[in-house]
């Protein structure tokens, strides 16, 4: 699913438009991405969890050469379904 097909499905099943439709889908996004700049977890029952984790460093290799470099460590964005989402994926 894009991100038009879920704005269109949104506005069907809310009633309202598309562009409200939208409005609404970027600010549930910026307030993720805010949260998550921060550090802190986005908790959506029956849905999952979005955090932040730290990669630690390690060594990896150049695929040209063969020599071992080192990866630096540095944070990513995760998410953890929930077991309802778990389970309607089954």
């Amino acid at each position: 699913m894009t991100r038009s097909e879920l704005v269109a499905v949104m506005a069907k099943a809310s009633g309202g438009s598309k562009v409200s439709s939208e409005r609404a889908l970027n600010a549930f996004l910026d307030a993720v991405f805010e949260s998550l700049k921060k550090g802190r977890r986005v908790t959506i029952g029956g849905f999952g969890t979005f955090m932040v984790s730290r990669r630690a460093e390690r060594d990896g290799r150049n695929p040209r050469t063969g020599k071992v470099i080192k990866i630096p460590a540095t944070k990513v964005p995760r998410f953890k379904p929930s077991r309802a989402l778990k389970a309607a994926v089954l």
